[in-house]
């Protein structure tokens, strides 16, 4: 059993995760490599804790665009990462949220697929597996 501290840690790191893969500014990144130096927390349990909340942040975000187009259908993009956000959805579709970890573009990817109803499962897959790849690299480099 882990101890309250270890939870409430684990627990600290998903909200950061998660914060992290929304609009909202967030630095998940840090935390966790920070985190790994300190090395006081065992690597997958950490890995698992930032990865699910940065990939379910990611898929809200996504679903907050599926939503958003029944409500508000999409008429032009004006910024440049949602131009480019299309762009590379509609050149690779559901593969191109491999990318979805990438800063500035990663959470507007999210969005616009979403928005463009990409197929859902497909979508969610590909966002898991961008986002943990994101942290896979910092536990190489860091840990």
């Amino acid at each position: 059993m882990m101890e309250l501290g270890t939870e409430a840690t684990l627990l600290g790191l998903f909200i950061s995760g998660l914060v992290s893969a929304t609009l909202l500014p967030g630095g998940s990144e840090a935390l966790f490599s920070y985190m790994l130096y300190q090395d006081q927390f065992a690597e997958f349990p950490l890995f698992i804790a930032v990865t699910s909340g940065n990939a379910l942040g990611g898929m809200i975000t996504f679903l907050m665009g599926w939503w958003l187009a029944t409500r508000y259908p999409l008429k032009t993009l004006d910024k440049p990462q949602h131009l480019r956000a299309q762009r590379w959805l509609e050149q690779w579709g559901p593969v191109a949220l491999l990318l979805s970890w990438l800063p500035l573009v990663g959470d507007p990817l999210c969005f616009i697929a979403g928005w463009l109803r990409g197929r859902l499962w497909l979508s969610m897959l590909m966002i898991l597996l961008g986002k943990a790849a994101r942290y896979l690299v910092l536990i190489a480099v860091v840990g």
